[in-house]
């Protein structure tokens, strides 16, 4: 009889301890281990301008694009897709994720008073800048922009002088329209689609003019050498960037 009074005498005064524990766990701040994010990925989008379908090694061109071939066969290649037969629209569905009308870019960027034909990435269309840039990402593009309306010149021989860096009318578009308006931290590049890749008319930084350039300067290596300048810059920021490579080549 008396064993089985130490019996119970310890279950109680174990659950007794136990009880007590519980409720001091219970009184002391409980240490929690912060878990790691997941590392987000960097993004590089590199578009061609006027490049043939065939024309790359890995679609069966003659030209040899061992680079191009590389980032082919160890990533995704596309065999069904819409896209456009022309410049603007395309990288107005690219930027945006949209058919090119809902855009508001339907043909050029010359402005129509018509839904689809605004020649312009519309306030109602949202880019990859801006969606990213609001996550947290840094933004930058190098090259070709060609998705805003063109401030022309009525009289052709202003035009001309215009596009021959003899005269000088402003802006080329309306600076909302601009890269840097629409999601883009930084920006080089040509506003407009005409190029001359030794001597590129509507080039600017971000949004100021660059009216001369060295005499060795060609376009490619410019858009190019700004794009690893970009990478350098924010692999040290600890913050991942979306960067867009819009080449003028091989148009």
């Amino acid at each position: 009889m008396k064993a089985n009074k130490y019996k119970l005498y310890a279950s109680l005064l174990f659950v007794s301890i136990a009880g007590f524990g519980l409720l001091s766990l219970r009184n002391k701040p409980i240490k929690t281990v912060a878990q790691p994010q997941p590392k987000r990925p960097n993004i590089i989008v590199i578009m061609a301008d006027d490049l043939g379908f065939s024309d790359v090694g890995c679609y069966g061109g003659e030209v040899n694009t061992p680079n191009i071939n590389y980032l082919a066969n160890n990533g995704i290649r596309y065999t069904q897709f819409y896209n456009t037969s022309r410049c603007c629209p395309t990288r107005a569905s690219l930027l945006t994720g949209l058919y090119n009308h809902q855009a508001g870019i339907g043909k050029m960027t010359d402005a129509e008073d018509e839904p689809g034909y605004q020649g312009h990435i519309t306030e109602n269309a949202v880019t990859l800048a801006e969606v990213l840039k609001t996550a947290g990402y840094h933004t930058a593009m190098s090259g070709k922009w060609h998705v805003s309306n063109t401030n022309g010149q009525k009289n052709p021989k202003d035009q001309m002088d215009w596009l021959n860096h003899h005269k000088d009318f402003g802006d080329f578009s309306p600076l909302s329209q601009y890269p840097t308006s629409r999601g883009f931290e930084k920006y080089f590049g040509n506003i407009w689609g005409v190029v001359d890749y030794f001597d590129p008319f509507s080039l600017v930084s971000g949004t100021t003019p660059i009216k001369s350039v060295p005499k060795n300067y060609y376009h490619t290596n410019a858009i190019n050498d700004t794009a690893v300048a970009y990478i350098k810059g924010y692999a040290k920021s600890g913050k991942p960037f979306f960067l867009y490579v819009a080449e003028t080549a091989p148009h």
